[in-house]
């Protein structure tokens, strides 16, 4: 996996007149098109481009630009490329082709494809102060040919604002987001598998869109709908009352199916047993947290999740080998040397 950095655009020691090139050039590797900018003499831009095996994540934050990929472009060179972006602060305007112009704001999720034409306006918000911001967005770019959706269908999804509110639609925007936060961490191995992930969760989302479930393979559908189940559990872990009929339910899905599917993609690790270990990790990390050194630890158990202190105590031993309190008293008094 390749990370680079570039903030503003490359080097601080560039000249200012060709930040902009350079920022431009990083950008057209997976996203040929005619880039200007009427801030290009004074271009500041922040921009990291992740490699996820086969899918480039890139974020950036930028003066507003304009995008163009002609119909000479697309004859020229056609490399079969989807890129889907999510919209982080500023405004869009995408046209494809001869086509009505849709616009889009911050939380909004587009893609377009190599094969076409189009003309995209990256605009900053204006402020009260009549200034104009910079935009920022996240996205990926990856071959077509790893959605295994008709591509005729998928086409009618092209440049225009997409729902992601629910369904694997609602996971892009965290995941995305979560990819570029861990970037620097990411090993090769672990990078690829994300990629996959990746992949999945979009196919999952357009045939969700397209009504098309039936034509996405088994294996991508569990895969989509694990990441789901996860995430569910992951934003409701506070509540003592998360039970494998309230996941089953909120995915249409019978318990027997859950239990199934799940160990099926963990390994072995039961759906018990998975939630217990992250609650256990939750409460584990609050503990060694500086700013919550004053809750007690019967606060931090019942905010992961368990409200019995004995049973908190007795699972965090056994999972640790030592208390909760003994926990926080080495990771704490190692923050403060005493």
């Amino acid at each position: 996996m390749d990370t680079e950095t570039r903030s503003p655009a490359g080097s601080e020691d560039m000249p200012a007149k060709e930040q902009f090139a350079y920022w431009r050039d990083v950008i057209v590797q997976t996203r040929a098109a005619e880039v200007t900018s009427i801030h290009s003499d004074n271009f500041a831009a922040d921009l990291r481009r992740v490699e996820l095996g086969p899918v480039s994540l890139l974020r950036s934050s930028f003066p507003p630009a304009r995008f163009r990929r002609t119909e000479a472009m697309v004859r020229r060179s056609n490399p079969e490329v989807c890129h889907l972006t999510l919209l982080l602060d500023g405004g869009m305007a995408l046209t494809r082709g001869a086509g009505r112009t849709e616009t889009f704001t911050p939380g909004d999720l587009h893609m377009v494809h190599s094969s076409n034409p189009f003309d995209l306006r990256a605009l900053g918000a204006v402020a009260t102060t009549g200034e104009e911001h910079r935009v920022e967005a996240v996205g990926v770019d990856f071959p077509a040919s790893l959605i295994p959706l008709p591509p005729h269908r998928v086409s009618d999804l092209l440049a225009r604002g997409l729902p992601a509110r629910e369904g694997a639609g609602a996971l892009l925007p965290p995941f995305l987001l979560g990819l570029d936060r861990q970037a620097a961490a990411l090993g090769p191995a672990e990078a690829s598998r994300l990629g996959t992930v990746v992949i999945d969760l979009v196919t999952a989302w357009l045939a969700r869109e397209l009504d098309a479930e039936a034509a996405v393979p088994e294996d991508v559908r569990h895969r989509a709908m694990m990441r789901s189940i996860q995430a569910f559990i992951l934003r409701n872990l506070h509540d003592p009352e998360l039970s494998p009929s309230v996941i089953a339910t909120t995915h249409h899905i019978s318990v027997s199916y859950l239990h199934r599917i799940f160990t099926r993609h963990t390994r072995g690790e039961t759906l018990a047993a998975w939630i217990r270990r992250r609650r256990l990790e939750r409460a584990r990390r609050d503990l060694a947290d500086p700013a919550l050194r004053a809750m007690p630890i019967h606060t931090v158990a019942a905010r992961s999740g368990i409200p019995r202190a004995s049973d908190f105590s007795r699972a965090f031993q056994a999972a640790y080998g030592l208390s909760p309190r003994e926990h926080r008293y080495r990771v704490l008094a190692g923050e403060t040397g005493e």
